[in-house]
């Protein structure tokens, strides 16, 4: 009987292990393997059109000692910061609108769908497709010098840090809507109702009220821009017009110039910066907690 009854006790941790277990079989496979072997490559020396398998930290020393790279580092982190609080501030807001605003649920349904539309082309469309808009000669400075409120085209618009981050924030903010509007869709009216009975006003509401009820969702959109915006080269590229450049574009020229060893420590310092970022998004917000909760 003692045996069937640790038999008994152990059967949920079994099927616990069952249900985990292919999915966290593909996650080694697909994830953890490459990622060994791009650490190990880190470790090699190489030459014009080869590798050389050894360990050193030439690799690592040159990175860090670079200027360049801690430029390239800065850059990087800024186009995250300007694209996360845009974002940001614009899901919250739209996410708000249509929660709390909207109270129609086929209005909902239809606004959000409206959302998604542009996202329904491929994002390197949606991309170029601002080149003809913010260029010298294109809708937007033809539109301002057409009612008079320019004299010249603005040449700022277009292959600059500004429409690098235009790009961006078109191409990510749904990433932060969609998270938002579930965490906010969850918050009971009634506790709204209540407050505003109680005197508080709307920005105390949204401040004492939406904002922590709503954190999950922030913290989700977070890791998913952060994320987004710091594994891209392409965007910068074409929107900067070649005078912009980040970290991911520095990897992806050496990788075309067969610079593997020096490209696959970037990738790793990439990964644990990306990483240190979202455990600290974590620690802030227990997710998972309040998913299940």
């Amino acid at each position: 009987m003692s045996g069937w009854r640790r038999l008994a006790k152990l059967q949920p941790q079994i099927i616990s292990w069952l249900e985990v277990g292919p999915l966290a079989l593909i996650l080694l496979l697909f994830f953890g393997v490459p990622m060994l072997i791009v650490l190990g490559v880190s470790f090699f020396d190489y030459g014009r059109v080869q590798m050389i398998p050894a360990f050193i930290f030439d690799n690592y020393i040159e990175l860090f000692t670079s200027s360049l790279t801690l430029r390239l580092y800065l850059t990087t982190l800024k186009y995250v910061v300007i694209v996360w609080a845009v974002t940001l501030v614009i899901g919250f807001t739209v996410a708000y609108f249509l929660v709390f605003h909207v109270r129609s649920l086929l209005w909902q349904i239809g606004l959000f769908l409206l959302c998604t539309v542009p996202f329904w082309t491929s994002n390197i469309i949606r991309m170029i497709s601002w080149i003809p808009f913010l260029g010298r000669h294109g809708v937007f400075n033809q539109a301002l010098m057409a009612v008079g409120l320019i004299h010249q085209p603005l040449s700022f618009l277009l292959f600059s840090d500004f429409a690098v981050i235009v790009a961006y924030v078109h191409l990510n903010t749904l990433f932060m809507i969609v998270p938002i509007f579930n965490s906010m869709a969850r918050i009971d009216p009634s506790l709204l109702e209540a407050a505003s009975d109680a005197g508080a006003g709307r920005l105390r509401v949204v401040r004492e009220i939406v904002l922590p009820l709503s954190k999950t969702g922030i913290a989700l959109g977070s890791i998913f821009v952060i994320t987004l915006v710091m594994g891209d080269f392409f965007v910068v590229k074409v929107m900067s017009g070649g005078q912009s450049s980040t970290v991911v574009s520095a990897l992806s020229t050496e990788i075309a110039s067969l610079q593997y060893p020096p490209a696959a420590a970037s990738s790793v310092i990439l990964v644990v910066i990306v990483a240190l970022i979202v455990s600290a998004i974590l620690r802030l917000v227990d997710v998972r907690k309040e998913l299940t909760g």
